[in-house]
């Protein structure tokens, strides 16, 4: 059967520079086994699926697939398939909120200009990271236990351990080895009067070889939950992520009056046509 498909661009403005997202728009019928075989083909970091809703509420539900397993929430495809479902025609039942159902809940999204914001979800588990995985995570991103000048949860569904290093030179520089069962995200300031705030990277396991996120939405929409409170940083703010892979991408993040932690980014749509599944 012929599907509607967009393959998107996400956290970039500049088609190409971002961080790639597939996105079959009609995925009703399938099967588990038929989403995680089109899941591996793609080889993309995350390929999304949209159904039709299952609450009132609702005006899409979305599977969220990498190669290798299915996600409850990520960030990037949040916004790429919600451009996608936008630009196929959608219409969200109420004006001006979209509301996208995956299996960590509902997320809702709102038009920020020319950029789609969704509401950071709450973390699962947060706080201080013990020093024995402090210092693994040290020998793992090749670098001294002293390097490191904070590390905590940062999980929102993935499971993120944030790093905090003194600036984004020592950010760019590292060479992970092996991350082994760990999800990594790295952060660390930009020279004052820079366009973004911060350098963020982000590793996490593909089997034996560890793989770098070009641009993360989940770990970027779990910063300001440890960074703000601390000081660090203030909202609103930019994070600027992929230099090291030659991409440009930017992920915005600002608060409103009741608390929530908005994160936005734009989104381009690089190919659109039909897949056959």
């Amino acid at each position: 059967m012929r599907r509607p498909f967009r393959q998107v661009d996400v956290f970039a403005t500049d088609p190409y520079r971002g961080n790639p997202l597939a996105v079959v728009l009609d995925a009703e019928g399938l099967t588990d086994e038929e989403l995680a075989r089109f899941a591996r083909w793609t080889n993309l970091s995350e390929t999304t699926f949209v159904l039709p809703p299952e609450t009132p509420a609702g005006d899409y539900r979305v599977r969220i697939l990498t190669p290798a397993r299915e996600l409850p929430f990520a960030g990037h495809p949040t916004i790429g398939t919600c451009h996608a479902w936008l630009e196929a025609g959608g219409v969200p039942r109420a004006e001006g909120v979209v509301v996208q159902e995956c299996a960590a809940g509902p997320v809702a999204l709102r038009r920020d200009g020319d950029r789609l914001a969704f509401a950071a979800p709450p973390l699962v588990r947060s706080g201080p990271v013990d020093e024995a995985l402090v210092a693994r995570v040290a020998g793992v991103l090749g670098i001294a236990r002293g390097d490191v000048l904070d590390a905590a949860w940062l999980d929102n569904g993935p499971g993120w351990v944030g790093v905090l290093l003194a600036d984004a030179a020592s950010v760019l520089a590292l060479r992970p080895g092996p991350v082994g069962d760990l999800k990594i995200g790295v952060v660390g300031p930009l020279p004052p009067g820079s366009a973004a705030a911060v350098e963020v990277r982000a590793f996490f396991p593909a089997g034996d070889a560890t793989i770098e996120d070009p641009v993360t939405g989940s770990l970027n929409a779990a910063l300001p939950f440890w960074l703000v409170p601390s000081g660090r940083l203030a909202l609103p703010y930019t994070a600027r992520q992929g230099t090291a892979l030659g991409r440009d991408g930017s992920v915005h993040l600002s608060g409103d009056v009741a608390g929530t932690v908005w994160v936005s980014g734009s989104a381009v749509t690089c190919i659109e046509g039909f897949v056959e599944l």
